[in-house]
């Protein structure tokens, strides 16, 4: 007796693409925390964190963005070493450090809303460069003014000096990334995300 069968699609490409592509990204942020250079006068060690927090926001948008950071640092919380240096743990979240994991979420919230709006994702290469480095520089303050706080709040430190240990000697680094960044959302190669 032969049965017939109908296909039934359970969930749509235009929610499975943006949430593969948001474990992609989480991944790749848990992989770049591997990536340490220690600074003497800091806690905070200089990873590439950052610049996938910065793509997030761009790729995804605002929504499926801070998804993708929620999805890291619940994945951090629960043990998978994926915070800098291939640490983990809940421990990791409350320290000196906290501040700047915490903010990750809304920074690329922040550079979806600025960046896509609310409507949706769209191609962040037709978007102007100066719309892009403004968004990229709105989530690096929110980052740094989390960060700082918390390094201040944890280690008890003046503000005037958890600005100098906790921000001052990234600056290089963070415009070195929002250039990484631009350039990456702006090439060719990523046209194709956009089609679907």
């Amino acid at each position: 007796m032969a049965t017939e069968h109908d296909s039934v699609e359970l969930v749509g490409a235009d929610v499975v693409f943006p949430f593969v592509l948001s474990a992609l990204l989480a991944a790749l942020l848990g992989a770049s925390a591997y990536v340490v250079l220690p600074l003497p006068i800091s806690p905070v060690p200089v990873t590439l964190q950052v610049l996938f927090v910065f793509l997030a926001g761009l790729l995804l948008g605002p929504y499926w963005g801070a998804f993708s950071m929620l999805l890291y640092l619940l994945a951090g919380a629960m043990g998978a070493p994926v915070f800098a240096g291939g640490y983990a743990g809940l421990g990791v979240i409350v320290g000196e450090t906290g501040g700047y994991l915490l903010s990750y979420p809304l920074a690329a919230l922040l550079i979806g809303l600025l960046v896509h709006g609310t409507a949706g994702r769209r191609n962040p290469a037709e978007t102007p460069v100066p719309v892009l480095v403004g968004a990229l520089l709105a989530a690096t303050i929110l980052i740094y003014a989390l960060g700082v706080a918390w390094l201040a709040w944890v280690l008890a430190l003046e503000p005037t000096e958890a600005i100098l240990v906790g921000a001052v000697p990234y600056v290089p680094g963070e415009i070195v990334k929002l250039v990484a960044a631009v350039a990456i959302v702006r090439s060719a190669a990523l046209a194709g995300l956009w089609s679907r």
